[in-house]
């Protein structure tokens, strides 16, 4: 039996090339980004890809593209209002949910999963989402809709994604799924691409760096990083020069990462192996939008280890 999927705030595509991987049939994406969209339409010719703004999305539209509920509704709603990252977030945790226009979208998440009554749901987003009084919130809201509530924190480098990740899935249901024995590192990721710009391979073009940069990235040494930034808790790191032999740093929209070897920035394919994405996944847009489509995906490896989890449960019924 083959099961359907929906992904809400679809991105890239990270979260449902996971499951596609495992066999589910993805049906719909949507997500408000013109090159997200035009990313997702083309890795997944077969599923219908809406550009538009999940808060004027309701049960009617969405049977109105599909003709029926679906198996399974993942999504990552925007995580911004939530991370520790943003130096910019609203002090009053309850402010970031109900206030922040970017944090009322997981709101939004939790109606449609009232509306459209999936066997499933899954909604993934950065850990603090849950910190009190947050957790509470959240598991109150989605209770209403009279689902169980699991909170599923898992890490990406657990199931073979060359970068570390730490992230909440927020589900019906437990997700635990087996781990891989060895931790992918960045080298087993890009080692075998062969030199940017050589067109063999999509996304794999040299990126633009000033020759000031070029001249202070060629002085560090693995694990050191050219520029530091504050976030709402602690100190953060970009342009940091990759170890090639551990998994790489989390990677965000706004990563820009160092060669192990050799005097250049990453390009969005390498950056797009450490997150586990095939070279066939192929993105769109200028390379900002591409990194951050890459940087802001859910990894397929770490989405197909939840799609097995889901499909053992989904046959189980």
């Amino acid at each position: 039996m083959t099961y359907t999927v929906i992904d809400l705030f679809c991105g890239g595509g990270g979260f449902s090339r996971g499951f596609s991987m495992e066999g589910f049939k993805v049906i719909l994406g949507i997500d408000n980004d013109y090159y997200c969209v035009k990313t997702f339409s083309s890795n997944f010719p077969k599923a219908i890809a809406l550009l538009k703004d999940v808060r004027e999305v309701d049960r009617r539209l969405i049977l109105e593209y599909v003709g029926d509920e679906p198996d399974v509704l993942i999504g990552g709603s925007p995580c911004e209002p939530f991370t520790s990252v943003n130096p910019n977030r609203a002090k009053e945790p309850i402010e970031r949910l109900y206030i922040d226009e970017l944090g009322q979208l997981t709101l939004h998440f939790i109606r449609l999963i009232d509306e459209l009554r999936p066997k499933i749901f899954i909604l993934e987003n950065v850990p603090e989402l849950t910190d009190e009084p947050l957790g509470s919130i959240i598991r109150r809201e989605i209770e209403r809709t009279g689902y169980e509530v699991f909170f599923n924190f898992l890490k990406a480098e657990d199931y073979g994604v060359a970068s570390i990740r730490h992230r909440v899935f927020i589900s019906n249901i437990k997700i635990i799924p087996e781990k891989v024995k060895e931790k992918a590192t960045v080298w087993d990721a890009i080692k075998d691409l062969p030199v940017p710009g050589s067109n063999s391979i999509p996304n794999h073009d040299y990126v633009s760096i000033s020759e000031k940069k070029l001249k202070k990235i060629s002085k560090l040494k693995w694990n050191e990083a050219l520029y530091r930034f504050k976030g709402a808790k602690g100190i953060y790191r970009n342009y940091i020069r990759l170890h090639p032999y551990k998994p790489a740093p989390t990677v965000m929209g706004c990563s820009r990462f160092v060669h192990p070897f050799e005097n250049r920035l990453l390009t969005v394919r390498e950056q797009a192996r450490i997150m586990s994405f095939p070279d066939d996944h192929i993105f769109h847009g200028p390379k900002d939008a591409q990194f951050n489509q890459v940087g802001e995906a859910v990894p397929p490896l770490l989405a197909r280890a939840i799609a097995q989890v889901v499909k053992k449960y989904l046959k189980s019924l």
